[in-house]
């Protein structure tokens, strides 16, 4: 099996469980345009209506508890500096510890002054409530009390994919490839399923490294959806939204229309399968001008099977399968595509990843049979180069 299982049909949709028939656009458009306006509320009915709203809209299905600030305060030691554990635009995030239950959580802490405010605070307790699978971070429950924003979550003790391959902190080693595929086929599940099984369709909007989590064991699950969107259903082909994201991941056709589709995430997703093969930040100035954009430097590298090795991460220390190696970016290449038509479908980029997962490395006898084996494809017609540059054409 190789990669060209990506421009094979897809696959039969799953018709599974679907996302409660409640959370429609209309209705979140409806939510969310009241609780916009909540400020004008007193803090006593501030909370009242929030639980309210999501008691409404997740019709008795949100398993999510709410908390109060006091207990969040206990949890967290009064969110001391010392339980930090991440911080960024939505604001910070605190390692707690629960005494009903009994757990030990994430207490994500929203900036007031931040651009996640009520709004996406409300999109994601009623998105992570309503969507459960293996490969999403749980929410365990929420507080808005007050002015206080808070989202009270699994703990992942591994931190984010970031914390890994990005900003390796003292300590810890480089990913190996056998987990950095791991990694890419976890987050592959999470995204099909919620493109292909959530009912309508889920965007994720905001796939990056820092919102890839890993457990114990290295087994990644997709948090932070406040910017999350219902995709399109019937006959619309799109979501017309204001342009969200992070810099450097966004698809270019919704960074340029705000045209949303499902291959927008799948852009995303080429672009942090790229991270993990190269070991380098997507946007980066401190690297030589031509190499600033990580995808704008590896695309005419695409179309040359002989700099495919160069582009592997160093501290890989070259330990890994080079065919797999071969495979990853050609996988990286499709969802790269500036036309978002061309891009395929998760379920199958699922399907190439899941096999380039199943390929371990054993040392220096795997990397030479592979070797081995792309010299006997060079002289073939079907070599990764060619499919790259085949569907580019397309």
């Amino acid at each position: 099996m190789s990669c060209f299982l990506l421009c094979c049909k897809s696959k039969e949709r799953i018709n599974k469980k679907s996302l409660k028939k409640n959370v429609k656009e209309c209705h979140e458009t409806k939510t969310i345009g009241s609780f916009a306006n909540i400020s004008l509320k007193t803090d006593s009915c501030k909370r009242k209506y929030i639980v309210d709203e999501i008691t409404k809209f997740g019709k008795g299905n949100i398993t999510a508890k709410y908390f109060n600030y006091r207990e969040l305060c206990a949890a967290t030691e009064n969110f001391n500096p010392d339980n930090l554990i991440g911080e960024g635009g939505f604001g910070r995030v605190y390692k707690g510890h629960l005494k009903s239950p009994d757990q030990v959580v994430a207490v994500k802490q929203l900036d007031r002054n931040g651009y996640q405010g009520n709004r996406e605070f409300l999109v994601e307790v009623l998105m992570l409530s309503l969507l459960t699978h293996p490969h999403l971070v749980k929410l365990v429950g929420y507080c808005a009390e007050g002015d206080h924003r808070l989202l009270v979550y699994e703990y992942m003790p591994n931190g984010s994919l970031e914390d890994h391959l990005l900003e390796i902190g003292e300590g810890r080693k480089p990913l190996d490839w056998n987990t950095r595929m791991k990694i890419a086929g976890c987050a592959a599940k999470g995204l099909e399923y919620l493109h292909d099984v959530a009912n309508p369709p889920v965007i994720y909007r905001d796939f990056k490294a820092s919102n890839i989590l890993l457990d114990e064991n290295f087994n990644a699950k997709l948090s932070d959806f406040g910017l999350a969107k219902l995709g399109p259903t019937g006959e619309k082909t799109h979501v017309s939204t204001r342009v969200m994201g992070t810099y450097g991941y966004c698809a270019p056709e919704y960074a340029q229309t705000g045209q949303l589709t499902t291959k927008s995430d799948i852009y995303s997703f080429g672009v942090v399968l790229l991270e993990m093969i190269t070991g380098k930040r997507v946007i980066d100035t401190s690297r030589p001008s031509e190499e600033e954009n990580l995808v704008v430097w590896a695309q005419p590298l695409f179309k040359d099977k002989s700099k495919f090795a160069s582009m592997a991460d160093p501290l890989l220390e070259e330990k890994f399968p080079v065919k797999s190696l071969y495979q990853a970016l050609a996988v990286a290449a499709m969802c790269l595509q500036e036309d978002g038509s061309c891009r395929p479908l998760m379920s199958d980029v699922l399907t190439a990843i899941e096999f380039l997962a199943k390929k371990k490395v054993d040392g220096e006898a795997n990397c030479n049979e592979d070797d081995d084996e792309e010299k006997e494809d060079s002289n073939g017609d079907n070599n990764t180069s060619d499919r790259v540059d085949d569907k580019k054409k397309y």
